[in-house]
């Protein structure tokens, strides 16, 4: 294909939410042409699927630059910049309003599922001339199956629908699939929609994240007002100090307060935690679950509870790029240059170096992963990263490497680093109590203080 036919093709994005749209709104900035992707029936359908949840990041972190101003171009007032908006009204009052403006609406498209990714006429072990070649985009739609060309694709199709399993192997616990209708994955409804479900009956939460807590702390509440109503929770390790938080130190105070929230939940008793055990299986007991898991003491089972929630966090999608030149972090998932910066092995403060279209681009030219897929399995994801993110890979599509490079990232940190917060002996005392937790100690409040003063032994380290 001659370089004039193959620029006038569009950039394909794949995903309808925050990071996609941005990505959209970037492009267009810069006339070039741009066609979006969205497989659900509306924008923002991952977002919605949690969008009860009110997230701990204010309006101001939750939008990109470059689409509030095409929307304030429209007479769009912006939310108030320090209110925080569930994700049911961040696709209401801003993914909505941004994909319905002219210059985007007609470049979303929705109920198209991009299903696989190539390059036309070549398959994965061909080499020679790969980059003269367009992308070729698989779509599923209600009208049937086709092929789309693109110059270039972005995917920021998220993570939120493939979660990972109970299983502490990664794999599957034994009758989780047999039991799948009673286990739901991410963060119900338990105070709205699927109230009735939980309502006078004892669920396990399974999962050290925030998805965990948000789910707890629903449960709680739904505790108080209909009775019957319990929670147990399971963490495969026995710090939680990522959950926790850095209280007064995180510098988003309503992360800050999920954590001590949770925390509360279950110092009071209303939460019974199992810290330390890895699930192997589920079985049904007399209509109830009962979950076996191994501890460090040995063999232990949770229950009975009538539902599961699994909170284990997502992982990448990668069937869909199967048949391109991908470079992924072995573990992680996530690019491979940007898999030592966020290893959640090796960094545990929240911070994120500045990382930009290098970092995220792959073996094969024009192909980019951005947003929460861009981290694999690797947790703590903001949008502001993302936004960044699509900033720099919509300024070097568009031939600006100056700008490209000049990455700016500053997130607000968690204020945990590494801490001396576990819960000790809790094979032993079961998931109903056991030793008083050590209080939080975080070795930093912040780690660019930590950096200042050349201390070391914070996580993210002192070391960059």
């Amino acid at each position: 294909m001659s370089s004039q036919a193959m620029e006038s093709l569009p950039v394909a994005v794949i995903g309808g939410g925050p990071v996609g749209l941005a990505a959209a709104a970037h492009l267009v900035s810069r006339d070039l042409p741009v066609k979006l992707y969205e497989a659900g029936p509306a924008v923002g359908a991952n977002m919605r699927g949690w969008g009860h949840v009110r997230v701990f990041t204010p309006w101001r972190f939750c939008m990109d630059a470059v689409a509030v101003a095409l929307l304030e171009r429209r007479g769009w007032t912006a939310p108030a910049a320090d209110a925080f908006p569930t994700g049911d009204e961040i696709v209401r009052d801003y993914l909505e309003p941004l994909a319905g403006t002219p210059e985007l609406a007609d470049r979303v498209e929705l109920g198209a599922r991009v299903t696989a990714i190539s390059r036309f006429g070549l398959d994965k072990v061909a080499g020679r001339g790969r980059e003269e070649r367009p992308f070729v985009l698989t779509v599923e739609t209600d009208a049937g199956s086709r092929r789309d060309l693109a110059r270039a694709v972005i995917d920021a199709s998220g993570t939120w629908a493939t979660p990972n399993p109970l299983g502490a192997s990664g794999l599957p616990a034994d009758g989780e699939a047999a039991f799948a209708d009673r286990i739901a994955y991410g963060i119900p409804d338990a105070l709205g929609r699927h109230r009735g479900i939980y309502a006078g009956r004892t669920t396990l939460v399974v999962g050290a994240g925030h998805s965990a807590a948000n789910a707890l702390r629903d449960l709680a509440r739904l505790a108080e007002v209909a009775s019957g109503t319990k929670a147990i929770w399971a963490t495969r390790g026995t710090n939680l100090a990522r959950i926790y938080g850095g209280g007064d130190a995180d510098q988003l105070p309503a992360r800050g307060e999920l954590g001590a929230e949770t925390r509360d939940l279950v110092e009071s008793g209303r939460v019974a935690l199992m810290a330390g055990v890895s699930i192997l299986g589920i079985r049904e007991v007399s209509g109830r679950l009962l979950v076996d898991g191994e501890t460090d003491r040995g063999p232990y089972t949770i229950g009975p509870v009538d539902r599961i929630i699994g909170a284990t966090g997502q992982r990448p999608d990668l069937s869909l790029t199967r048949e391109l030149r991908l470079d992924l972090d072995p573990w992680l998932e996530s690019t491979k240059a940007l898999g030592p910066l966020i290893d959640p092995n090796e960094h545990s403060c929240g911070s994120v170096p500045p990382h930009g279209h290098r970092e995220l681009a792959h073996l094969e030219p024009g192909f980019y992963t951005v947003g929460i897929k861009s981290y694999g399995r690797a947790p703590t994801f903001l949008l502001l990263t993302g936004y960044e993110q699509v900033r720099s890979v919509v300024a070097a599509l568009a031939g600006d490497v100056a700008s490209a490079d000049n990455v700016q990232l500053a997130l607000p940190e968690t204020g945990v680093c590494t801490t001396t917060f576990s819960v000790q002996g809790s094979g032993a005392a079961g998931c109903c109590g056991g030793p008083a937790p050590e209080r939080v100690e975080a070795c930093c409040g912040s780690d660019a203080v930590a950096r200042d003063r050349a201390k070391s032994g914070c996580g993210c380290g002192a070391a960059a």
